[in-house]
């Protein structure tokens, strides 16, 4: 299935090549967002409500000097779109220490990863996170934490043999509190918004510990049915923020994240992954932007701080002025793979092209920098140091020793020389984004 990206992208993508930014090409823009949206499970209403604004904002439209009709008319897009999801970000905040945060979520949401994450998160952050694991219908609910996250130095509090998560949670949260944590995170029993007994069970969890909040986990793969689950959960417990998982597979996450946002309820997260740091702060703006193909600096930056990227002021002059070796290549994609999928990175960089490549190109890149670094293993320090005395002789005799096609060498070397091009010019690169997209309204 095309994805929310890649449908908007070709819509914007057709208007722009059309001769002219005349009704037609304005009608069939509209049409192609709305195939876009609904593909993605977002509300028939909300699709409606979004065209009809753009029409009449477009037919509206009067292009500052400088700016082309056509501009124009992508930027009120991508402004409808942003509006359509929140329209500004929702940050976390600790109003007190310490901070008891309640998680609750329908069974197979991804709750208990997706606390490990917060925790890890605001860890990271600064904060001094602690868990309670009140999960006592799931007996493997706390060794999951202590898998996740018993080597981060997070401290979790859990009794496997007991059936009392009142109980379990009052002894937990005070325990966490001990060791110094000013904010403690409670992982409760998963659970359906028809189990009675379950739903029972959280409203007396809130009243005995009295949480400062409680923050909801809503799987991203299940569109629009979000809203239902957000507001049935309000209901017993007084949702103080969502985070929305698995958005890096869910085609139908712009259906959950419109649905949530039409309760009013904040997203404060999404979860964009498997590994522990594949979390974000949800910013509409982002996130509309990654869609879209327009450079997301500050994602990146903040993926590669999250994973301890470690590159000293001389590696990165060496990258920067283009004098790097293949060796100090393929270190730094070795180092950048820790972020997550190569091709989830290439989206945020500020190279013109990258961003529009597909998903699947895109999701070969891990693959292929795999065979780079057993290509470079495979060569000589002398081949390393100057890639360029490398023949076709060399070549086979790399690619026998690292067990990849010979194809995949002399590639490595091309794209070895292009890299030292582009690193030349990439802190100009993030200046060629678009001005036009991102002018307030006027």
């Amino acid at each position: 299935m095309v994805s929310l990206g890649e449908a908007l992208r070709s819509a914007i993508s057709k208007f722009m090549g059309a001769p002219t930014a005349d009704r037609q090409a304005i009608e069939e823009l509209i049409r192609g967002i709305q195939r876009a949206l609904l593909l993605s499970d977002v509300n028939v209403e909300l699709v409606k409500k979004i065209s009809d604004s753009v029409k009449k904002r477009a037919e509206e439209a009067k292009p500052p000097p400088g700016i082309s009709r056509k501009d124009q008319i992508v930027k009120i897009v991508y402004e409808e779109l942003i509006g359509l999801l929140g329209g500004t970000a929702k940050k976390f905040e600790l109003r007190k220490k310490p901070y008891v945060l309640m998680v609750v979520g329908i069974q197979g949401s991804g709750k208990t990863t997706t606390i490990a994450k917060i925790a890890y998160y605001l860890f990271r952050n600064g904060y001094r996170p602690g868990v309670v694991c009140a999960d006592t219908y799931r007996p493997a609910a706390y060794e999951q934490l202590v898998q996740l996250i018993g080597n981060t130095g997070i401290p979790i509090y859990g009794e496997p043999n007991s059936g009392d998560a009142v109980s379990i949670t009052l002894r937990g949260v005070e325990e966490i509190k001990k060791k110094g944590c000013d904010i403690v995170i409670i992982d409760t029993a998963g659970r359906h918004r028809d189990q009675e007994s379950l739903m029972k069970e959280m409203a007396e969890l809130q009243e005995k510990i009295r949480p400062d909040e409680v923050a909801l986990v809503i799987d991203g793969t299940i569109g629009q049915q979000a809203k239902t689950q957000a507001e049935a959960f309000n209901k017993t417990a007084k949702i103080g923020w969502i985070i929305i998982t698995k958005m890096d597979t869910s085609a139908r996450g712009g259906g959950a994240l419109s649905a949530v946002v039409a309760t009013g309820a904040p997203i404060y997260f999404i979860g964009t992954g498997e590994k522990l740091g594949d979390i974000e702060p949800f910013d509409p703006k982002r996130y509309i932007a990654r869609l879209l193909g327009i450079p997301d600096i500050e994602g990146l930056i903040e993926r590669v701080r999250m994973a301890e990227i470690s590159v000293t002021e001389e590696e990165a002059e060496k990258i920067l002025s283009g004098k790097f070796t293949l060796m100090d290549m393929v270190k730094q994609i070795r180092e950048l793979r820790k972020t997550g999928p190569l091709g989830k990175l290439v989206k945020m960089l500020p190279i013109p092209g990258l961003g529009n490549l597909p998903d699947e190109e895109l999701n070969k890149m891990e693959e292929q920098a795999k065979k780079w670094e057993a290509a470079v293993y495979s060569m000589t320090p002398e081949e390393r140091e100057d890639p360029g005395i490398i023949d076709s002789s060399r070549a086979r005799r790399i690619a026998r020793g690292a067990g990849i096609a010979e194809k995949d060498v002399k590639q490595l070397v091309k794209q070895y020389q292009e890299a030292r091009k582009m690193m030349r010019s990439i802190k100009r690169a993030q200046h060629r984004v678009p001005k036009e997209l991102f002018m307030k309204k006027r």
